[in-house]
């Protein structure tokens, strides 16, 4: 191990309760211990999930967040004894790693409800509502301080929460807390002044609106959270540590609305450092044990669940201020990097190095960093492709599929995570020689895949590198994990039994002499038919490092053509976005903390964006636009780029023993080519 990450394993305390590193793992839903959306129970496939966490040296874990009462049904946690003795039995095994667990428990979503198309109608529709109620009580779950907007859906509001049900809450966390204690739980952690969730509704005063003794006054206002923590604290013990999730300032101007990091001159609605630095002393001064830290509000998501354009260790210096103003520990989330965790802990500027997603993609990371095998950590790329897909755009709720919002904390580079039976390598036992056509991620995917299974492996590629269009959409400054990730298939490949040829087109499937062929020959640009096509040129293109001018404007609001636009601003050149839908990036899969941070960006550099607006032709010196009112008018640039899709492109159609996989089967993201690879490539 590397002598600057040291200070990472040295002990540390939370209360009484010793930790032997400072690695934390923080939580992160569908990896609740008790279920998700489905009624709590002991779930095993998130127990086995965290198991292998812990068997890989992490210190501290905090599995997904537990809501206090069912989203489903509407059952109190407490009120199924049976799970907690299946917990019991987990723990045992659990301690045998050496690591801690806290289970985190949370009073609710209120208006951060990520709420669906279904639920929208339901709160919308008294008699739906109704008949919904035993199944989604969307009045409870909406309850909030107040009345206040939903983050996903135009017109439904949070109901508040009564004073009868608030203590009721409140005695239900103290019940719940002493049966995780004597089922051999290290801590609580409560959730959370953190990300806009209810209690945090009920902190911020731009959400809170309550003139009784939950409302108005600053101790009034955090009493909910210091009630809770006392609850806790008078049912288990003093002794027993109980940590809180809590966002150091809020980064919001308002409902729906975020402050970038880029962002110093703008009014804080929510909890700015001045108040944070006395809220931080009062939930001390509460009971709390420590605080779990980073920042933003589902107003400004990208805080608390950074993408790639957010800078790394994005909340650290927040945190490090806040350390100052408490005796207990604080822990700091938030695209982390060992160096600086490490770094930041042996100053004392914080105790612990909390570490989501990563968590996801590589269950070994810390193991590697022990052993000094760094270039072996697969690198998570903050796509929330697979993990957090819940997507909103104009006049969408929750755009999420069914079985994303069910089973969350999926990887979309590392189908195995929480997909652990439907996902495995089993050895073959009729070993045959394979030929895969496209050295690009789905054909090293299935190259590896189908070696660890046995089979011989020829991998083929046209160019003189592997990585296909993968290393052109990792190309921006800001895609530095994007890069590390081929730079990771490669060295896998090499250290594989694959035999790769590369400068090699592949023109005549039967030259290859194999049992079996996947073809993973990708796909091509779509070339819609407007006049002067000719002087555009294609994102990849762009990508690849082609020169443009100062003024450019994008054909294509979606993912790809955003993401230009962003890579154009941070070159100083001057974007416009030109798109037939009504909102930038309205496709489902984009995780809302993604589309935000660039949906902001542009709003706040006055970045041009023509919404269902047509391209008419294209010019050496513009575009001629048609907008949905049938208005013509030109827009002057230097340069235009084509991002308006991609279609497949096959070597050959699939038959008996030719297989498709990648984009060449279906264009999508790395989730689809990662999860195609492993869906064919399994029964060969």
């Amino acid at each position: 191990m590397k002598q600057e990450y040291e200070a990472l394993f040295t002990p540390w305390k939370i209360g009484n309760v010793e930790i032997k590193n400072r690695i934390v793992l923080c939580s992160m839903g569908g990896t609740s211990i008790f279920g998700w959306m489905e009624p709590n129970h002991f779930d095993k496939e998130a127990a086995n999930f965290l198991l292998e966490r812990a068997r890989n040296n992490v210190g501290l874990i905090l599995p997904g967040i537990a809501p206090i009462r069912d989203p489903m049904g509407g059952r109190w946690l407490y009120q199924n004894p049976g799970k907690f003795k299946e917990l019991k039995e987990f723990m045992t095994e659990f301690h045998k790693t050496g690591a801690k667990l806290f289970i985190q428990i949370t009073a609710g979503f209120g208006r951060a409800m990520a709420v669906n198309d279904l639920m929208v109608k339901m709160t919308k529709n008294k008699v739906l509502g109704t008949l919904g109620k035993p199944i989604f009580d969307m009045d409870f779950i909406l309850g909030s301080a107040s009345a206040t907007p939903n983050r996903w859906a135009d017109g439904v509001m949070s109901r508040p929460y009564t004073v009868e049900e608030i203590h009721e809450i409140i005695d239900a966390f103290a019940k719940t807390a002493r049966l995780c204690q004597a089922a051999g739980v290290d801590g609580i952690e409560v959730h959370a002044v953190h990300e806009g969730y209810t209690l945090d509704q009920f902190a911020t005063k731009y959400t809170n609106q309550r003139t009784d003794e939950y409302g108005g006054s600053f101790e009034n206002r955090y009493r909910f959270a210091a009630e809770i923590v006392q609850a806790i604290k008078k049912t288990c013990g003093k002794d027993f540590p109980v940590s809180v999730r809590y966002s150091v300032v809020s980064k919001t101007k308002g409902f729906r609305q975020g402050a970038l990091p880029e962002e110093v001159d703008f009014v804080e609605v929510g909890r700015d450092m001045a108040e944070s630095e006395k809220a931080a002393r009062f939930l001390q001064e509460a009971g709390y044990d420590m605080l779990n830290c980073d920042n933003g509000t589902y107003d400004s998501w990208y805080w608390a669940h950074p993408p790639a354009y957010m800078p790394l260790n994005c909340n650290l210096e927040y945190v490090k201020h806040i350390k100052k103003f408490v005796d207990i520990p604080v822990v700091c989330a938030g695209r982390m990097t060992p160096e600086d965790g490490a770094a930041a802990v042996q100053a004392g500027e914080i105790d612990g190095v909390g570490v989501a997603r990563q968590f996801l993609t590589d269950p070994a990371w810390v193991t590697k960093l022990m052993e000094d095998r760094e270039e072996d950590i697969k690198p998570c790329i903050c796509c929330h492709n697979a993990c957090f897909t819940m997507a909103r755009y104009e006049g969408s709720a929750n755009d999420q599929d069914l079985m994303d919002a069910i089973h969350m904390a999926r990887c979309a580079l590392t189908p195995q995570t929480m997909q652990s039976k439907k996902y495995r390598i089993v050895k073959t036992d009729k070993p045959k020689h394979i030929a895969v056509i496209g050295g690009g991620i789905g054909g090293m995917e299935s190259a590896l895949l189908l070696a660890a299974r046995g089979h011989q492996v020829d991998l083929y590629e046209k160019t003189d590198r592997l990585g296909g269009v993968f290393i052109e959409a990792a190309a921006p400054s800001y895609k530095e994990k994007d890069r590390q990730l081929i730079d990771w298939y490669r060295r896998q490949i090499e250290r594989s039994a694959v035999t790769v040829h590369l400068n090699t087109e592949v023109t005549d499937l039967k030259s290859l002499n194999a049992d079996e062929i996947v073809v993973a020959t990708g796909s091509k640009p779509r070339k819609p038919p407007i006049p002067g096509i000719e002087n555009a040129m294609e994102a990849i293109e762009y990508l690849d490092g082609k020169e443009t001018g100062e003024r450019v404007v994008i054909v294509g609001g979606g993912l790809t053509g955003c993401e230009i636009a962003y890579d154009l601003l941070l070159k100083g050149k001057q974007p416009a976005i030109v798109e037939m839908k009504n909102d930038l990036i309205a496709v489902r899969g984009v995780c809302l903390a993604n589309s935000s941070f660039l949906r902001e960006t542009f709003a706040l550099h006055k970045t041009p964006v023509y919404l269902e607006t047509g391209v008419q032709a294209i010019r050496p010196d513009g575009v001629t636009l048609k907008d949905k009112t049938g208005k013509t008018f030109d827009v002057p640039c230097d340069t235009v780029i084509l991002s308006v899709g991609y279609e497949p492109k096959p070597l050959a159609a699939a038959s008996r023993h030719v297989h498709i996989v990648g984009d060449a089967e279906k264009v999508g993201n790395l989730r689809t080519v990662i999860w195609r690879a492993w869906d064919v490539c399994m029964k060969l």
